[in-house]
């Protein structure tokens, strides 16, 4: 018989997201995973480095654990940050102090995951004050669905970049066919798309 432990299967699936949105940067080269690939400015490393801060004011700040000191980085989330400023990588930061960054920060997340019960009460500093009280289950849940949900946007920019698709690395989750079988499945998709879109 199977016993239910909910926090490992919230936790397994928080560490799949997280693998699948580093895998996307696998092989590409500075530029690819800088590059801004949507009007709003999407792109990789931008990615990595905001699902970062989500999980460490989540599982830090909401729970009495800050992660940064007195003097958190200029992007943080405070009064006088730039906005959007963690949705992009500047220029001193590099690949290896954003994925490092990432890494501390899943250190930091899972050690409050590890300590806390799923009922732990927890406030969320940035929300209403009326929504501020918070389990861990609820933090758990949202940072998967947010995780979750960026890796499916690098998906897309990666595929922009240079063609590669898949979920995770060896399971790529797609049906099979080569380069033309893709073509001709994408031309059938626009033919249908513009003989609706004309009526």
């Amino acid at each position: 018989m199977i016993e239910p432990n909910p926090k490992a299967d919230l936790l397994r699936y928080l560490q799949e997201g997280r693998d699948a949105l580093l895998w996307k940067l696998d092989g590409l080269s500075e530029y690819d995973i800088r590059r801004p690939l949507t009007r709003t400015g999407t792109n990789l490393l931008g990615l990595v480095k905001h699902v970062a801060s989500v999980e460490l004011g989540y599982f830090g700040d909401t729970f009495g654990r800050p992660f940064f000191d007195d003097e958190p980085p200029s992007w943080w989330y405070t009064e006088d940050a730039e906005p959007n400023s963690d949705m992009w990588a500047s220029a001193d930061e590099s690949r290896e102090d954003i994925v490092g960054l990432y890494h501390q920060a899943w250190e930091h997340s899972n050690t409050t995951i590890a300590t806390l019960t799923l009922d732990a009460i927890g406030h969320v500093p940035w929300w209403p004050e009326e929504r501020r009280e918070v389990t861990l289950h609820h933090i758990m849940v949202r940072v998967i669905s947010d995780t979750q949900r960026h890796a499916g946007h690098a998906d897309i920019v990666r595929e922009l970049i240079d063609g590669s698709v898949g979920y995770l690395q060896g399971k790529d989750s797609m049906p099979p066919g080569d380069q033309a079988w893709w073509e001709s499945h994408r031309s059938r998709l626009e033919r249908v798309a513009r003989e609706l879109g004309n009526r």
